[in-house]
């Protein structure tokens, strides 16, 4: 199994990159936001996802791995396969699209590619309880904003050592965002 692809991104195709690794170059399928994030002759790093199946092997690519994880729980809902799962993180940032999941918005989920209404539904009751807990929202002056680090490597942390996607995001409510992130995994695993 291939764990993550670190290289360059040599080609951008239609939806896929071809990432240079010591001079073997390997497709990788990506979401909108993380096309639009690689740069030709840059390095870059995605973790990965190896799809086999009969006919042919995909690898898809995600700049964090928060986003791998939520691809790999959108593919165990019946009906979602590897192309809708890219579709539906293809929306937004990867903690976006989990928000919309853990709100229950089946709305802003079938505003992807190839997902129906039917679909969406399906994703939000199955996975609504797996993602975590919703962001809160606080009011300023210009309305309502989300309370969201789109980048928490405390949250990526945590998944690397072993926690799902839900306990981590459990494990870091009420630990306060100004600290580093080293502090912040300290004060999660002691709650």
């Amino acid at each position: 199994m291939i764990a993550h692809v670190e290289g360059t991104v040599t080609e951008k195709l239609l939806s896929s990159v071809i990432v240079d690794v010591h001079g073997i170059g390997y497709e990788v399928n990506v979401a909108a936001t993380d096309y639009d994030r690689a740069v030709l002759n840059e390095k870059v790093k995605f973790y990965t996802y190896h799809h086999v199946r009969e006919q042919s092997e995909d690898l898809f690519g995600f700049s964090s791995l928060a986003a791998k994880r939520l691809f790999e729980l959108l593919i165990t809902v019946q009906g979602v396969g590897p192309k809708a799962a890219q579709s539906i993180l293809s929306l937004d940032d990867s903690e976006v699209v989990r928000n919309a999941i853990a709100n229950s918005d089946s709305a802003y989920i079938a505003k992807a590619s190839g997902v129906g209404k039917r679909i969406a539904e399906r994703v939000v009751v199955d996975l609504s309880d797996k993602v975590g807990l919703p962001l809160r929202y606080d009011t300023n002056i210009s309305g309502l904003s989300q309370t969201i680090n789109h980048a928490d490597e405390a949250l990526e942390a945590l998944m690397a050592l072993g926690y799902n996607l839900a306990d981590a995001t459990r494990a870091l409510e009420g630990v306060p965002t100004d600290l580093s992130t080293a502090d912040r995994v300290t004060q999660a695993l002691k709650q």
